[in-house]
Order: structure tokens, then C-alpha cells, then sequence
């Protein structure tokens, strides 16, 4: 009785995840994206992509500057910022009047982040990980149920109420491959309008394809936005799945459950 109690014991297997350059080029790509973001913002300062008239009480035209205003005016705390139009700037990038080294950050960091795409796409393909990174037919579908079970979660834990995931027979579901997936498509168009912005004359052919100087500016501020609220969500769900998932891109071996058979 015993041994076949033992027997039915489900067991924990080791399983090859993530491939090494995989692993390293995640990680350096966290330090990247904030160098870039931090310094995109000190260069958006100085010349900002959405303005509007003056404001007549303040003389803003800066909504970044307007939200800083707002924010030391109804913050508790931050009542006696010195400069609230500067406030998003002093604690989201390198600060006001920071052109010329945001500018020497920015490139710095973007020429790695390039290299660094390259060991990531090597690292896919030496791990054969890239198959499971693919978009699906199937998966704009799937991808709402995913949606769907991630939203009704919060609610789910406040009522102590059980939910169990939509199951799909990949490593990653459709919603993880589509954002996956999407990541390197706006790594690439980050570089190409970033290419665009810096060398507007050598490069004007791209620039009109990007619809012109301004509307490059636009795209790379939007994509900016884009890692921003991936990055995100991505770090809460990873925790929230547990420490497995982080293990997995430390030492690259993930744990799967199984019967002993």
C-alpha cells in the first residue's frame, strides 16, 4: 500500500527553459531600457513633442511641466517642491537643463541595447526558443481569455475566490507570445526612428517613411511609452506566478510537475 502510494506521488522535474545569452541579455536589457527612458525623458525636456498654449498663470506650455504643477498642488508632501513644473523631470530623468549628457546617456545606451538585441536573437536561436515565441493563428482569441482571466484576478483574490487559468498546450500562453513577440518588433522601430531622429539629413529617406522628422519624434516617444506599460505589467504578473518563473531566468531551468511514470 505504501509503495503504491509512493508511486503516484506526483514528481518535480528540471527542464531546460531559458538559453544562457538569453538570460543575460534580459537581465542587461532592464538596465538599458531605464538608461534610455531616463535619459529620453531629460532630452524630451528640452524640447517637448506635445505643448499648447502658454498657460496664463503658470506660462507652461510643457504638459510634463503641467503635471508636475498638479502633482506638488495636490500631492500631501509635495506642497514645497521648489520648481513643480520640474518635478516629473527631477525624478523620472537626469533633470532639467541635462541636454547635452542625457544626450551622451542616450546614445551610450542605445548602441549597447543594439548589441544586446543581436546576443538576445543569438541566444533565441542557439536555445531553440524562439519556435514558443511565435504568434499563433489562434492566438488573438486566446489571447482575450488571458486578458480576461488577468483582470478578474484582483477581484478573485478579494473575494478568497479560487480561479484556475484557461490552460493551452504551450510554454507560453497566447497573450505572453503576442507581447512577446511584439518587444523586439519595437526594439527594432525604436532604433530605426531613433536613427531617423539623430541623423535627419544622411537618413531623410527613413524619415519620410516614418512620415517625416516631427512624426519620427512622435513614434519614438510612443514606443517609449510601450516598453513602459510592458515592463510593468510584465514584472507584477512574473511575480505573481511565483518564483519559478524568476528562477527560470537566473539559472535557466524551470521545475514542471508530473506523475512518476
Amino acid at each position: 500500500m505504501c509503495g503504491l502510494r509512493a508511486s503516484t506521488q506526483p514528481v518535480v522535474r528540471l527542464v531546460r527553459k531559458h538559453h544562457l545569452l538569453v538570460r543575460v541579455s534580459h537581465w542587461l536589457n532592464l538596465l538599458l531600457l531605464a538608461g534610455l527612458i531616463v535619459s529620453g525623458i531629460s532630452i524630451y525636456w528640452a524640447s517637448p513633442i506635445y505643448q499648447h498654449g502658454p498657460d496664463p498663470q503658470t506660462g507652461n506650455s510643457d504638459y510634463f511641466a503641467d503635471a508636475g504643477v498638479w502633482l506638488c498642488a495636490h500631492v500631501p508632501g509635495l506642497h514645497s517642491c521648489a520648481s513643480p513644473p520640474d518635478w516629473l523631470y527631477n525624478h523620472f530623468s537626469l533633470g532639467p537643463y541635462m541636454l547635452a549628457p542625457a544626450m551622451r546617456l542616450h546614445w551610450c545606451c542605445a548602441y549597447l541595447f543594439m548589441f544586446n538585441a543581436l546576443v538576445y536573437l543569438a541566444g533565441l536561436c542557439l536555445g531553440g526558443e524562439w519556435r514558443s515565441l511565435l504568434p499563433r493563428a489562434s492566438d488573438g482569441r486566446g489571447a482575450l481569455f488571458m486578458a480576461k482571466h488577468y483582470l478578474g484576478a484582483p477581484f478573485a483574490w478579494l473575494s478568497r475566490r479560487g480561479r484556475v487559468p484557461p490552460r493551452f498546450n504551450s510554454q507560453y500562453n497566447p497573450l505572453q507570445r503576442l507581447a512577446y513577440f511584439s518587444i523586439p518588433v519595437a526594439g527594432f522601430l525604436s532604433v530605426v526612428t531613433g536613427w531617423a531622429i539623430h541623423k535627419p539629413m544622411q537618413l531623410s529617406w527613413v524619415a519620410a517613411l516614418l512620415g517625416g522628422f516631427d512624426r519620427a519624434r512622435v513614434w519614438h516617444f510612443w514606443l517609449m511609452c510601450l516598453f513602459i506599460a510592458f515592463v510593468v505589467p510584465h514584472v507584477i504578473l512574473v511575480f505573481a506566478a511565483g518564483w519559478d518563473t524568476v528562477r527560470s531566468m537566473i539559472t535557466g531551468w524551470s521545475s514542471r510537475i508530473g506523475d512518476e511514470r
